[in-house]
């Protein structure tokens, strides 16, 4: 009986010329040999060391940077992603320019010299917002998503695999080098001598092996996601991951141990390592107020508000990311301390509420919590929700956004809501860099706040951190870029990344601009330091993870999964 020809593994790894040089593709071959458990790549057999790597985490002007020290690495393949929602924002309206740019990233690999593992999704979870699904797809109340395949017990599944496919190459798509980070918890970390023993003995096996992550990266933005386990838990700003490549771009200890191991099985790349980049000090610098956020609404909301007599989701308004204002006034006059919350966890997922302009207090998702107000006839009830990241792992998990439910004063439900979605990196962007006229604040500002500074660089530019200390929560922009979230109180992260190439060097004149949610230090300070803070003293909760494989596994480093 005639041997079986390899069958073709289609679209799992695609060599980028195969790719990208159509005339050629008649030369390039990538098969999956079953008889011999192995891959063979143009005729030859090929195991891939890969790398996670997630473009729309790294700004264009990084990919090469990236791309070289992971090659340099040892790797000759790298896994990404394809966000469905970074790149179709609105129901057919897509968007593949800049760092959105799929083809010119597929074009920077193959200049690096690596082949690619690419997973379009739909979904893609990767703790990314919604797990990469378009939000508007919530647009639908009703919607039951992720709901195609009811199967998930991995056993069944590996057996039902291998009652079809008894033999094929072995591979681990995701070899975790580190973890991610939630609010509230400790920064996530794996030894190096943990991932480094558990590459070799895989190595050993002659599988394939994909290390989830290589290069972490940033969550700028609004992009991160969050899980739920048990309480709702969003994703830190930062996706440094403890990868062998810093969030910021440059080499660990991590990445040196592992290229060692991999020179053990295959050649590495001579010559030496692009250099990490340069790093910069500034500051402290003093931040001036500029003004509540009440008094911009109307360049925030330029098409005015929307009525209902109950509140309106998110979704149901088109406000995919950031910030609503839901605005009603009082029925009658509160003389004592009232109680006010919202019933049926109907907060997503963080509510700031003002009573004629002074801030109350914060409700939050998950917390059984309750303000107590006071107010006369006609005073106004305003409460801006933030949206802190749609859930990115799970079944069905359509997590609309804003009040869920009508909030309770009392014993009173509380209608007739005005809408106000905010535009807030537009007005940053385009409005704060005007001449505004002098608004007028309270003495001492609480509550959602804008704070700018602009300062120069007299020296070289650098990449940076900016960790800003006794600062509550918020949002930051650097020259109108949106860096991401801060949680200073909340911890770990204490500093955001700021890459050199967001800021104007030689004396030009840069603008930091934050809006702080709740409260504000007494010396409103922050500072540009050369070194990352990603893990604060005030965290209560360490993360550990170790492999999954059961001969590195230890009680000491346990493990729960997300899953991407």
């Amino acid at each position: 009986m005639a041997p079986k020809k390899p069958s073709c593994l289609r679209s799992l790894l695609l060599p980028l010329s195969l790719t990208l040089l159509l005339p050629q593709a008649d030369t390039r071959s990538f098969l999956v040999d079953r008889d011999h458990d192995r891959f063979l790549l143009d005729g030859a057999p090929f195991r891939y060391v890969s790398g996670s790597l997630h473009y729309f985490r790294v700004p264009r002007v990084l990919w090469t940077d990236r791309l070289l020290k992971m090659r340099w690495s040892g790797l000759n393949a790298i896994q990404f992603y394809v966000p469905w929602n970074y790149h179709e924002p609105q129901p057919g309206v897509y968007n593949f320019n800049g760092s959105r740019d799929l083809i010119a990233f597929l074009n920077e690999a193959a200049l690096a010299n690596l082949l690619v593992i690419l997973r379009p999704g739909p979904y893609i979870c990767a703790e990314w917002e919604m797990g990469g699904l378009p939000s508007w797809l919530l647009q639908k109340p009703e919607i039951h998503l992720r709901t195609s395949d009811p199967a998930d017990n991995m056993t069944k599944i590996f057996t039902l695999l291998r009652k079809y496919e008894p033999h094929g190459p072995l591979v681990n798509s995701e070899y975790y080098t580190g973890w991610l980070d939630y609010w509230g918890q400790n920064h996530s970390t794996r030894s190096v001598s943990a991932v480094t023993k558990g590459l070799e003995n895989m190595l050993k096996l002659g599988a394939s092996v994909n290390m989830y992550m290589f290069h972490g990266g940033t969550n700028f933005g609004y992009w991160n996601g969050a899980d739920k386990k048990g309480r709702f838990l969003p994703i830190t700003t930062s996706y440094d991951y403890d990868a062998p490549i810093s969030e910021a771009g440059d080499p660990t200890p991590k990445l040196f141990a592992l290229r060692d191991v991999i020179s053990k099985f295959q050649e590495v790349p001579l010559g030496p390592l692009p250099p990490p980049s340069p790093k910069m000090m500034l500051g402290p610098l003093t931040l001036h107020l500029v003004g509540h956020l009440l008094a911009f609404l109307d360049l925030l909301c330029p098409r005015g508000p929307i009525h209902s007599i109950l509140p309106m989701t998110f979704e149901a308004v088109k406000q995919d990311h950031g910030f609503m204002l839901y605005r009603t006034y009082m029925t009658y006059t509160i003389f004592e301390p009232t109680p006010f919350w919202v019933p049926h966890n109907g907060v997503h997922d963080r509510a700031y509420v003002m009573v004629d302009g002074v801030f109350q207090g914060v409700l939050e998702r998950n917390m059984r919590d309750k303000l107590f107000l006071t107010g006369q006839l006609g005073s106004k009830l305003d409460i801006l929700v933030e949206n802190m990241g749609r859930l990115s792992f799970g079944s069905n998990s359509s997590d609309f956004k804003g009040l869920l439910e009508p909030p309770i004063l009392g014993q009173t439900i509380l209608t007739q809501w005005l809408m106000f979605p905010l535009k807030i990196d537009n007005l940053v962007k385009w409005w704060f860099p005007l001449q505004l006229p002098k608004w007028p604040y309270p003495q001492a500002p609480s509550g959602p706040t804008f704070y700018s500074k602009t300062f120069p660089i007299l020296g070289s530019v650098g990449d940076t951190f900016l960790y800003l200390p006794g600062w509550t929560k918020g949002q930051v922009w650097i020259n109108g870029f949106n860096l991401g979230r801060y949680w200073t109180k909340q911890g770990p992260q204490q500093t955001l990344y700021v890459p050199r190439f967001l800021l104007f060097p030689r004396g030009a004149l840069n603008k930091i601009t934050l809006l702080e949610l709740e409260n504000v230090p007494l010396q409103p300070q922050v500072q540009f330091l050369d070194k990352p803070i990603l893990n604060s003293t005030s965290t209560l909760h360490r993360t550990h993870i170790n492999s999954l494989s059961a001969d590195t596994l230890s009680a000491s480093e346990p493990m729960e999964l997300s899953g991407h």
